[in-house]
């Protein structure tokens, strides 16, 4: 199982990977967020990503305001910065984009612990379909977030997923790990007729 938390593990990736491992080393921004228990997630610890593919870095945040002002003085002098804070569904959320050397990264926080928000949990789920599944899995997805595609979406599609992508990979994640590897046993059955 992957240390999700540990960014070091990107440094034994691939070529890009590495890149990430050195601009976030770069940035200190682990260290700097550290009392959020920051989090990278998404296309780039799953090697998924392609061109165009942001940074997602989830937080722990309880004061918005705190977090904020601990960005600003941090990263608010680097290109496109922009934050936004709002309440969705009872919950407040912070997010902050800026870019570095052609990446765009994007801090999203939520008082919630980083293993219980989503982006986590889509990333957990992920990366063991990828793993069940093979490469040429991996390549359909890729392909489809190439065309265009959001993960989530790429992921429901490609295991025929009814409903909105987001939450049925949130259902997936709850699944005995058995009745997962059986739906992507079906799903590669299919595939192959």
């Amino acid at each position: 199982m992957n240390d999700w938390r540990n960014v070091d593990d990107l440094n034994h990736g691939t070529a890009v990977q590495k890149e990430v491992y050195n601009l976030l080393k770069e940035l200190d921004i682990m260290n700097l967020l550290a009392d959020y228990n920051p989090m990278l997630v998404g296309t780039v610890p799953l090697g998924i990503q392609v061109e165009g593919s942001d940074l997602d870095i989830i937080c722990e945040v309880h004061d918005p305001a705190e977090f904020k002002a601990l960005v600003v003085r941090y990263f608010g002098a680097m290109e496109g910065f922009v934050s936004e804070s709002r309440v969705v569904q009872s919950i407040p959320r912070t997010k902050v984009n800026f870019m570095v050397r052609g990446w765009p990264i994007e801090l999203f926080g939520q008082p919630r612990p980083t293993e219980l928000q989503n982006g986590y949990l889509h990333m957990i789920v992920e990366a063991e379909i990828l793993a069940h599944m093979g490469d040429d899995f991996r390549q359909q997805i890729i392909m489809m977030k190439s065309n265009g595609w959001k993960t989530e979406p790429a992921f429901a599609k490609a295991l025929g997923l009814e409903g909105d992508p987001y939450e049925a990979l949130l259902e997936l994640e709850k699944l005995p790990r058995s009745a997962l590897y059986a739906l992507c046993h079906s799903v590669q059955a299919r595939d192959q007729v």
